[in-house]
């Protein structure tokens, strides 16, 4: 039998599997310890339904995924008006820091994933999907990027890296609390509050207002304009790029996050009134958050993990190197980088949280570690904004250029 979902039945079935993850995810303490988002819990919980339809023959499901594609986009364009360059400046040197450790750990994971990839017997570019791109990037970045290499002919490239990045959220969960937990012990540390650095306040906790429609109306105009004018300017990089090789292009959401980073720094710029905002931060934060659980829902339901059947063991040996990556990293490069005391030991369990998975994940380790110890104001601080703001910008163009080199 088979069954053919239209784009406006998919966007249907797929909001019914957003809901049903909504409900597991508030119902049972699995999902909720390892902060799986709820997409990800429906998506993933159809896709393993559907393997079973298409190992016995019962039915064959074809989705039209258009809207893939358009939220797909929507949510990238919001990541780029999140990351606020003026923000960047009053974040302090301890932010740019761990931002640069990040960065690192993102060429790392890419590198290992390349290199292990002959040995695996594989190709490079669907290795690389076990890297960064699902790894720091998690199920958001997977998205973006995995449809790409498979547009290129790299066969189970999407299927690979939701595998990878739902791996990478367990595994960074696993792992993080201990990390922080041996090296507070074996060093000794103990927290003396707030390192004497340039922390401000009034960047830890973002004031909430009422929303309005006409705000919600101005988030809309200023994401979809940063959509249609990021679309030619992607095109005109690609052209650019194409005259002097074929083996280079980036995807085409890029130039709507950089118009949206463009966008946000006019507003951050102005001297606007409440209710008056170029980019009402707020609103698109919330547009953003909807646009990933639709465009996710899309993405992790149609996943094909009939394909992982001869990839099985090559998969398992390079998630099980990245998880020694990411405990290596955390230990020796990100607890020393960021100072060798009680903050950096709670930033190195966060960061194998966000390193290899979300950064709700390495919020959850770090909020671990001091339940059992004492609070980190500047892991706290620090975290959030590169995870939540930056990192995927970074992590996009690192993944682009390693893509395009192979």
């Amino acid at each position: 039998m088979a069954i053919e979902f239209n784009m406006i039945q998919t966007i249907g079935f797929a909001v019914l599997l957003l809901v049903v993850g909504r409900w597991l995810r508030n119902n049972v303490a699995f999902f909720e310890r390892f902060a799986i988002p709820a997409p990800v819990i429906g998506g993933f919980l159809f896709a393993l339904f559907n393997l079973v339809f298409k190992l016995t023959g019962w039915v064959d499901i074809t989705f039209d995924t258009t809207l893939q594609g358009f939220f797909m986009t929507m949510f990238f364009t919001t990541v780029g008006f999140g990351a606020s360059v003026a923000l960047l400046g009053k974040a302090g040197k301890m932010v740019t820091r761990f931002l640069l450790v990040a960065s690192v750990l993102v060429v790392l994971q890419n590198l290992l994933a390349v290199l292990l990839a002959p040995i695996v017997d594989i190709p490079s570019a669907l290795a690389l999907m076990t890297g960064s791109v699902s790894m720091t990037g998690g199920h958001g970045v997977s998205g973006g990027m995995a449809p790409l290499v498979e547009a290129q002919g790299v066969e189970r490239a999407e299927t690979v890296a939701y595998t990878a990045a739902t791996f990478g959220l367990l595994m960074g969960s696993l792992i993080g609390g201990p990390v922080g937990d041996r090296l507070i012990k074996r060093n000794r540390l103990q927290s003396s509050g707030t390192r004497n650095v340039d922390v401000d306040d009034s960047l830890l906790t973002a004031y909430r207002r009422d929303l309005r429609s006409d705000q919600v109306m101005q988030a809309f105009i200023v994401i979809l304009i940063a959509m249609f004018i990021g679309t030619y300017i992607t095109d005109g990089i690609n052209w650019i790029i194409s005259q002097f090789t074929d083996k280079a292009a980036f995807p085409n959401y890029l130039g709507a996050m950089l118009v949206g980073i463009l966008f946000r720094y006019i507003s951050d710029t102005r001297n606007q009134r409440q209710y008056h905002e170029f980019v009402p931060t707020q609103e698109v934060e919330i547009i953003g958050s909807v646009a990933l659980a639709l465009f996710l829902a899309q993405a992790l339901m149609t996943i094909k993990l009939w394909e992982l059947a001869d990839l099985a063991i090559p998969l398992v040996i390079l998630l099980i190197a990245q998880t020694v990556l990411m405990l290596l990293f955390a230990r020796f490069v990100t607890f020393r980088a960021m100072g060798s005391d009680y903050d950096a030991a709670v930033l190195s369990a966060g960061h194998c949280g966000f390193g290899m998975g979300a950064t709700p994940n390495g919020v959850a380790n770090m909020e671990s570690v001091v339940q059992k110890y004492s609070p980190s104001r500047l892991a706290f601080f620090v975290l959030p904004i590169v995870g939540g703001m930056f990192i995927d910008f970074v992590n996009i163009l690192v993944v682009t250029v390693f893509l395009n080199v192979l």
